[in-house]
């Protein structure tokens, strides 16, 4: 009886930590982009080896209630990547969820808006996309902006809820991976009042661009992670180091972690590589600033 009782409660915290509840960002369709007409689908996908979301036309939030023996009042958005033809929802996203309920911390995954995908095989489409850049970038640029909005949407959405989400509005953080770490960053330095800035974020294996870049830092302390891998495919090692700089010269709390491998898009896989501790090495660093 007694391991009967112990395994009812230790299967009833899984329960609780991995229940979800998906709340749209708006009521109807989403502001600019009343005219999409592309249907949300998800996919495994051979090319990424993992779970990929597509077609985001109504973005969206995903649920992730800290356990309650834990809940410190912190609250993350989590904005996975993919290049913004889709999102690597369980690797940089759901999973990076999951660990952050665990440790106390109320998680929100972000599935924001995204290039629209006319094949069955969004990774395969990005890739074809990207061999010209420059078109690439151009037709990304407006969907950053809409991404942007989501963002700062979530955030505000997250504060107005604040009690009945049972968290702290001024303890709310954001990290975003790859192109999801160019979302955040539009939290970060394109919200016009304190309302949809965050209070800290994180930036993994992200390639911000020369205008995020040259905007100028907001004047209230907001502590940034920056982690990246210096084999990344994308050769995007480099910008994160920029980014370091960019808060280390602003006088802003900064911490930058550089793993010799890990490849990009490595989120919370295994390779059995010291890069797959970075998520609790960024666990020590929620410690460090009492965020956890």
């Amino acid at each position: 009886m007694k391991k009967l009782i112990i395994a009812s409660a230790f299967l009833l915290g899984l329960s609780t930590i991995n229940a979800q509840k998906s709340i749209p960002l708006y009521k109807g369709k989403a502001p600019g982009t009343e005219n999409w007409t592309q249907k949300e689908a998800q996919q495994f996908n051979e090319l990424f080896k993992t779970e990929v979301v597509f077609n985001v036309a109504q973005p969206s939030m995903l649920l992730f209630e800290a356990d309650k023996a834990k809940a410190n009042g912190t609250v993350i958005v989590v904005a996975p990547g993919g290049g913004f033809q889709s999102l690597s929802i369980n690797r940089e996203g759901i999973d990076v969820a999951k660990k952050l309920a665990e440790n106390g911390i109320t998680a929100v995954v972000l599935k924001y808006r995204l290039l629209e995908t006319k094949s069955n095989d969004p990774a395969k489409e990005m890739m074809e996309n990207i061999k010209d850049r420059k078109a690439f970038d151009a037709n990304t640029a407006p969907i950053k902006v809409m991404a942007g909005e989501d963002i700062k949407t979530a955030i505000s959405y997250i504060r107005n809820h604040a009690k009945e989400l049972n968290i702290n509005p001024e303890k709310l953080g954001v990290i975003g991976f790859s192109a999801g770490a160019s979302v955040i960053l539009e939290s970060v330095l394109h919200s016009k009042d304190s309302s949809t800035l965050p209070n800290f974020a994180a930036s993994i294996y992200g390639g911000p661009s020369q205008e995020i870049l040259d905007t100028e830092i907001p004047k209230a302390s907001l502590p940034m992670f920056i982690c990246a891998a210096s084999d990344d495919q994308l050769k995007l090692a480099p910008k994160s180091v920029l980014l370091y700089n960019k808060w280390l010269e602003a006088g802003q709390p900064t911490e930058l972690h550089i793993y010799e491998k890990g490849g990009h898009g490595f989120g919370m896989g295994k390779q059995n590589l010291p890069v797959d501790k970075w998520s609790d090495v960024y666990l020590d660093w929620l410690k460090f600033h009492k965020f956890l």
